[in-house]
């Protein structure tokens, strides 16, 4: 009687094998028809039995299910991720055996998964799709998990789309990874319009700077993204009212770096999204006596002061930008809508004077007065538009004010130029 027990049992297990067979010859049959929805029903009906497999089957049933969930690129979200998951057991168990009967096309399929999210990623970032373009970004880094820059674009294009649950969720994993986004940054000045170009790699921008079409090459290793993946989560917390959790995510991360100047900075932004102006000036005074030659912390003590209506102190921060990076268009902006901020009320007391000959000297005294204060903008305004040179607001500006003093002939270059911005010719 045992023995016929022995037999029974040993019968029993050959028709699990036979039974995991025909299931998996079923799924290969309809995969290579196209038929994914009776692969995966075929899978289905194996996975009960799977357990008993060998490695070998097993390697073969991992491989056979990724195929037909990934269904060539029409799947849906959730059993892409599960097809992702079966290759990479694939991988696994033949790796652990010895034996890459399937490997190499797991990994060549894989490879043009990851293409294919990629390609859709940035098409649907260039539609403006930003919900489709963080799912394909965030596939392409589950698909290659070693591209942690993937997960940061999933993260950013969640919040484009407001997304702000998913957008923490990607950020809290890329904090939890260590992840800062040190790369380095390959960039050269197009020669015919003076705009700094960004390079993939080093040889596209080398190969650019000898044919001539682009000139002052510079290599430098971009900032981290430590501080804004830190301040982005602070700011969705804020953004859902949990301004607590928001305060505690930047100190626990101060703490752990506080030598890092951009969480001090990224600290200083929350507290200005709080409303906390007071603590967002102190943040950025004491950012400036750890980095004292910094041009961007100079200029928003100047945005803050001039808010605040400290005139003074405005230019004094702005002209201390401008000193550090003659280059900075925004602070030669800001000090050009600084000084023009007075017209309004010069204007309006011109207009309240009557005709006798004491109002008729305040006039003309008014009148010079307003044409200081445009003589003093000028020199801003023209240098914002040489670094910017479609700022369509600086050349509108430059232009009445070429008009109200007279100038005739920079009235109508000025008045050439916008009107070529306009039309983008």
């Amino acid at each position: 009687m045992k023995k016929q027990i022995i037999i029974a049992l040993a019968l029993l297990v050959t028709s699990f094998s036979f039974s995991q067979k025909n299931e998996l010859k079923d799924a290969e049959k309809a995969i290579k028809n196209g038929n994914y929805a009776d692969a995966k029903t075929a899978i289905k009906s194996a996975e009960p039995l799977i357990g008993n497999a060998d490695e070998k089957m097993k390697a073969k049933f991992y491989f056979l299910k990724g195929q037909a969930l990934y269904a060539n690129g029409s799947a849906s979200s959730e059993d892409i991720n599960s097809a992702i998951e079966s290759f990479d057991k694939v991988v696994e168990l033949e790796k652990n055996e010895g034996k890459e009967k399937y490997t190499t096309e797991v990994n060549e399929t894989k490879q043009l998964m990851l293409n294919t999210f990629l390609t859709k990623a940035n098409k649907a970032l260039e539609e403006k799709n930003f919900s489709a373009s963080s799912m394909g970004f965030e596939k392409a880094y589950r698909m290659s998990p070693k591209d942690t820059l993937y997960l940061y674009y999933a993260a950013s294009t969640a919040v484009n789309a407001q997304d702000y649950t998913t957008s923490l969720k990607y950020y809290e994993e890329l904090r939890d990874l260590g992840f800062t986004g040190e790369e380095m940054e390959y960039t050269a000045v197009v020669k015919e319009t003076g705009d700094v170009e960004h390079f993939g790699n080093q040889q596209m921008r080398d190969l650019s700077v000898k044919a001539g079409t682009h000139i002052s090459p510079k290599d430098k290793k971009s900032e981290a993204k430590t501080g804004e993946i830190v301040k982005n989560i602070a700011l969705i917390y804020v953004n859902n009212g949990e301004n607590e959790k928001a305060l505690a995510a930047m100190k626990a991360a101060r703490e752990a770096n506080p030598d890092d100047l951009s969480l001090l900075l990224s600290e200083a932004n929350v507290q200005l999204k709080m409303g906390n102006r007071d603590e967002f000036k102190k943040l950025i005074e004491i950012a400036t006596q750890k980095d004292p030659n910094n041009a961007e912390l100079q200029y928003n003590l100047g945005v803050v002061a001039a808010e605040a209506g400290d005139i003074a102190s405005a230019r004094k921060y702005y002209e201390k930008a401008i000193s550090l990076n003659p280059e900075y268009a925004d602070a030669h902006n800001n000090m050009a809508v600084l000084i023009l901020q007075d017209e309004q009320a010069i204007i309006e007391k011109m207009n309240a004077l009557g005709t006798s000959a004491a109002d008729n000297k305040k006039y003309d005294a008014y009148k010079e007065q307003r044409s200081q204060l445009y003589q003093d903008a000028i020199p801003y305004l023209e240098t914002t538009l040489e670094l910017r040179p479609k700022n369509v607001e600086a050349a509108k500006t430059l232009m009445n004010i070429y008009s109200a003093l007279g100038e005739t002939a920079k009235y109508k270059e000025m008045k050439t130029r916008l009107e070529s911005m306009q039309t983008g010719e």
